[in-house]
């Protein structure tokens, strides 16, 4: 028997599923280790999202001095042929194989086994794999050759009279095909080649590994129930993290293509597109809900039209924002919209704002406050006051308090926006009672419980 006094170390593990539904590991096994595509451009990918089929085209460096550029225009010449259709696709279009292409195979059927973890802060975040596939490099170039060569043959055969005199006619026999002939059938790998070659590929958007798309979707792998999630559930607020031309390039693309661009933006980012075309109420709806939590200068430059008067702005800021400690949040009905639920415990609406609307009052009043004592005073569950939190505070490491995430701003306000200010604090002095008395309701709760 042996027994130890040391304990082992442990890590904590949280599973984040922001990703679950769309991350997929790419396998290149016919590469070396040496041999990898960190800096490789892509030109061109497409994805089949039903047979989760994915085909990537790398740019080849047609200057350097490792590449014969005779055989890559005989590849080219062998793949198009001299008499090019011009109704047809150019495999290369600059005349010479300048590019590589990669199709995918699935290596691996049940992935419900497999995750991507990472570390970081001495914490690990999972997330469940849709799909691993492997990156088979195509040599298409030679298929189309291979077919326009027997077609010149046949042409050849058919001209020299070639050809029987007495044409054939196939006959194809039918047989009556009942349930398990038909499962049968559609488990066949003919069947399943047909399906994937019936399926139409959809063009999508490559995002390099260092663009502020790409880390944005780095940051879903981290999950925002760790004690070092609240500072990571910043990278949510796009408007905050980075530039205005940053976030001008996130929302609006700029390939000149009348692609869908909502379905390649993060989520719950509104193109620009989209966005001028909406009232201004609901622009600033839509900037106030994904900033989180936002000063008036950063919001008169991400409004599409800047043309505007500053105090039209501000009217209309007036009907859908606070103004905390001189910077803008949402008001809590178009965070919490009625009929909604939280996302952990399903609580309801009306209680979310009305604990939201108690943290914004206490933010009015103090610098830091304590997530037990609101979990206290609100009568929420944790998880609850947390989200709550995240939306419009970080959390101070050193003595476990809540602030706002961006630092007061009030002595940078203008004339107008004092006003507002004045405004508004009668609004939280007409909510005074009650929220005393969901202090007083706490207080006596405790009492009960302590005797």
């Amino acid at each position: 028997c042996f027994s130890s006094s040391v304990r082992p170390s442990q890590i904590p593990v949280h599973l984040s599923k922001a990703l679950a539904e769309n991350l997929y590991v790419l396998q290149y096994p016919v590469k070396s280790a040496t041999a990898t595509f960190d800096d490789g451009r892509v030109v061109n990918c497409c994805v089949k999202p039903i047979n989760q089929q994915i085909k990537v085209d790398y740019a080849l460096d047609t200057a350097s001095r490792h590449y014969d550029a005779f055989k890559g225009e005989q590849f080219a010449l062998a793949a198009d042929g001299k008499q090019r259709d011009k109704t047809q696709k150019l495999t290369f279009r600059s005349g010479t194989m300048d590019k590589q292409s990669f199709l995918s195979a699935k290596p691996i059927e049940d992935v419900g086994r497999y995750l991507v973890c990472v570390m970081q802060d001495g914490e690990m975040h999972a997330t469940p794999l849709k799909g691993i596939v492997a990156m088979r490099q195509m040599f298409s170039y030679f298929d189309k050759q291979d077919t326009r060569t027997k077609a010149e043959q046949k042409a050849e055969r058919d001209a020299d009279g070639a050809a029987d005199d007495e044409e054939l006619t196939q006959v194809t026999v039918k047989f009556a095909e009942n349930e398990r002939m038909r499962k049968a059938r559609e488990k066949s790998f003919n069947y399943l080649s047909e399906m994937e070659a019936e399926e139409p590929w959809c063009e999508t958007f490559w995002h390099e590994k260092t663009s502020s798309t790409a880390e944005l979707e780095r940051q879903k792998l981290f999950s925002g129930t760790g004690a070092g999630g609240s500072g990571r559930l910043a990278s949510d607020n796009a408007a905050l993290n980075v530039r205005p031309a940053e976030y001008m390039e996130l929302l609006i693309s700029k390939e000149k293509t009348d692609r869908n661009i909502d379905s390649l933006l993060p989520s719950k980012v509104v193109c620009m597109h989209k966005l001028s075309h909406l009232p201004l109420e609901d622009q600033l709806k839509v900037l106030l809900t994904d900033a989180k939590v936002i000063t008036s200068q950063q919001i008169f430059d991400l409004l599409p039209n800047r043309t505007l008067p500053p105090e039209k702005v501000r009217r209309v800021l007036m009907k859908v924002g606070w103004l905390i400690r001189g910077n803008w949040v949402a008001q809590a009905e178009y965070v919490y919209p009625d009929g909604s639920v939280s996302g952990t415990n399903g609580v309801t609406a009306e209680q979310m704002r009305n604990a939201r609307d108690y943290i914004l009052y206490r933010f009015t009043k103090c610098d830091r406050l304590e997530r037990s004592q609101l979990v206290t005073i609100t009568q929420l569950p944790v998880e609850e006051i947390r989200e709550i939190l995240c939306s419009i505070a970080k959390l101070n490491p050193a003595d476990r308090t809540w602030s706002m995430l961006l630092p007061s701003n009030e002595a940078s306000l203008c004339v107008e926006e004092q006003e507002i200010c004045e405004r508004q604090a009668a609004y939280w002095k007409a909510r005074t009672e009650f929220f005393n008395e969901m202090e007083r309701k706490s207080n006596i709760a405790g009492s009960s419980g302590g005797g």
